[in-house]
């Protein structure tokens, strides 16, 4: 997959405020300053399409991007930001499992810190989206941040931590140096012929 076009469409909070022209979701999940919006910069080559933030927590809506007319992008709020209220968390958990359950969705991207092992946040959102069952994808993100030496090791504790089969991408991504770029779109690309047919 080529991305030769992506923009900004809407921020929502509940399915009506969702776009209206029924294209295809991908969503991108992880906990807060995992590093979903410099992700979406990267395979987008757009360094300011995301707003990026240093204070966990900020992307408190479903943010839409639409990418080659195809299909969004769909930014997910961050989980397990421990400083926001539990009235605000369980609307936040709310938020994203009325995602979960649209037709839409053609898959998900869950993001995690490559330098940590899973949260017990990470899990539980792995287990919603094996719930729903839904298609998959893995990015162990901040990879410039380990040494070579250690990615490999590191991605295969985070497999087995998360209990994904080997037929899950689970891939190691750096905004920083690309690391992964590509593999995420040939990732998405799969999404697309394994589910509808067609290539995005």
């Amino acid at each position: 997959m080529e991305i030769k076009k992506a923009e900004f469409v809407t921020s929502a909070i509940k399915p009506d405020q969702y776009p209206a022209d029924h294209l295809p979701y991908v969503a991108l999940v992880g906990k807060s300053n995992v590093g979903k919006s410099s992700m979406i910069n990267t395979i987008t080559n757009r360094n300011k399409l995301a707003k990026t933030s240093s204070q966990p927590g900020k992307t408190r809506l479903v943010n839409f991007y639409r990418i080659n007319d195809a299909f969004y992008l769909v930014d997910l709020p961050g989980y397990g930001f421990a400083r926001v209220s539990k009235k605000e968390k369980i609307k936040w958990a709310n938020m994203i499992e009325t995602f979960l359950a649209t037709p839409n969705l053609l898959g998900i991207i869950q993001l995690v810190d490559i330098r940590h092992n899973p949260t017990a946040d990470d899990i539980t959102m792995m287990n919603w989206i094996k719930h729903f069952n839904i298609p998959l994808i893995v990015l162990a993100t901040k990879a410039d941040k380990l040494g070579k030496t250690r990615i490999k090791p590191q991605i295969n504790k985070i497999r087995k931590q998360l209990d994904l089969s080997q037929h899950i991408p689970l891939i190691s991504f750096s905004s920083e140096t690309g690391l992964g770029k590509e593999e995420v779109l040939k990732a998405i690309d799969h999404l697309f012929t394994d589910h509808l047919g067609f290539e995005g």
